[in-house]
């Protein structure tokens, strides 16, 4: 059968077999169903379309988008925007194989800015009301939760924990082997001994439930007879919103709130952004970045810090007069605390904004003023 003669959905179900070889099932679906949801489209609004060469970007692909935002119920801004770029590459991908297709079709203003939400880590004092009331509950869902809060996963990466999890590094030092999850990537978390003795504790609650048949060795540290893995999700999101109620914790409370919480928690105990990246397991440091919940009371008193330390180190030289000798030089620690206090201030600003060019405009003002930070230490170093 020739090219010609295939229709548009045998063209599109042709190159999404394709995509399945190299994508994940769960792409591969959500491909399938932008492309179908535009044919549906095209064949009730424009039932002569049948080629790709009579596609245009007015009426056809304008006439589509309207239809997304017309939707009864309607659809959310990231559904939306998803749609767009899957069908976007599946047109690009067929125009690249040779199709008669035109260009542009799908063009950068056709995208709805996506909605940014700022995560939102419980207060201190919430987290440890919360932490107090799932001590005091002391029921295997209960210290998984505090595994959750004590190490960061994600609440699928500890369903999925297997039986021997914990795993000795060093002679003193342990690790939580987390295995893949969402970003189909597994990493070591190092664990204190607080969190070991949780461990130990999640072991002892474990025993008592019957051994399921069907799982293979290790095992899970979550036992799977009768509960599966999404029934463990829903059974701790239940217990969680009940601990909350018992602690009066008023604000919206899921367990991503408690990854939220134990990345807030390890910046302001100093860990770095490199090393907070790998402890979530991300594979970019723009998405750390989101999960960092900095108050404005951190941000007045890290920056009033860094003027202290400023002011005491080095006065405020004054400006020189013609009979005045050369002020006094200012030491590069100082320059380089203000460049990382410049910097810090720069990416908070930069994740308000909703404008993408005044984002990556702030980007590359925030990676020059690293450069300069850079240059600076190796003068440091001469």
């Amino acid at each position: 059968m020739s090219r010609r003669a295939l229709s548009l959905e045998q063209i599109v179900d042709a190159h999404l077999r394709v995509l399945a070889t190299t994508l994940r099932p769960h792409t591969v679906r959500n491909y399938r169903s932008a492309t179908h949801r535009f044919l549906a489209y095209l064949h009730t609004a424009f039932p002569k379309v049948c080629r790709l060469s009579q596609l245009r970007r007015d009426p056809h692909l304008l006439g589509w988008f309207r239809s997304l935002c017309d939707q009864d119920p309607p659809l959310c801004t990231e559904c939306r925007l998803h749609y767009l770029i899957q069908l976007r590459r599946l047109l690009r991908d067929l125009a690249d194989n040779g199709h008669p297709l035109q260009p542009n079709l799908i063009r950068p203003e056709d995208f709805p800015l996506p909605t940014v939400y700022l995560p939102r880590s419980f207060s201190p004092e919430q987290d440890q009301q919360l932490q107090q009331q799932l001590r005091h509950a002391d029921d295997l869902e209960s210290n998984v939760l505090l595994l959750i809060r004590s190490t960061g996963v994600r609440i699928g990466e500890c369903v999925d924990l297997s039986l021997d999890c914990l795993r000795q590094v060093s002679q003193d030092q342990w690790a939580l082997h987390v295995p893949l999850g969402k970003l189909h990537t597994e990493r070591q978390v190092p664990v204190d001994e607080a969190t070991r003795r949780i461990l130990d504790r999640i072991l002892s609650l474990r025993a008592l439930f019957r051994p399921s048949r069907s799982e293979k060795p290790p095992g899970y540290l979550l036992p799977r007879r009768g509960r599966s893995r999404e029934t463990w999700i829903a059974i701790l999101r239940k217990t969680l919103a009940n601990a909350a109620r018992t602690a009066v914790c008023t604000t919206s409370v899921t367990p991503h709130r408690l990854r939220h919480t134990f990345a807030t928690t390890m910046l302001r105990l100093g860990v770095s952004l490199p090393a907070l990246m790998q402890l979530l397991g991300h594979k970019d440091i723009h998405m750390t970045l989101l999960y960092l919940d900095v108050t404005q009371q951190d941000l007045q008193r890290e920056f009033h810090c860094a003027r202290q330390r400023a002011a005491s180190l080095h006065p405020i030289p004054k400006l020189p007069l013609p009979q005045a000798t050369t002020p006094e030089r200012v030491d590069l620690p100082a320059i380089r605390n203000a460049i990382a206090v410049v910097r810090r201030f720069l990416q908070l600003f930069r994740l308000e904004l909703q404008d993408p060019n005044a984002r990556r405009k702030l980007r590359r003002l925030s990676q020059r003023l690293l450069t300069l930070s850079h240059v600076l230490d190796h003068i440091a170093q001469e």
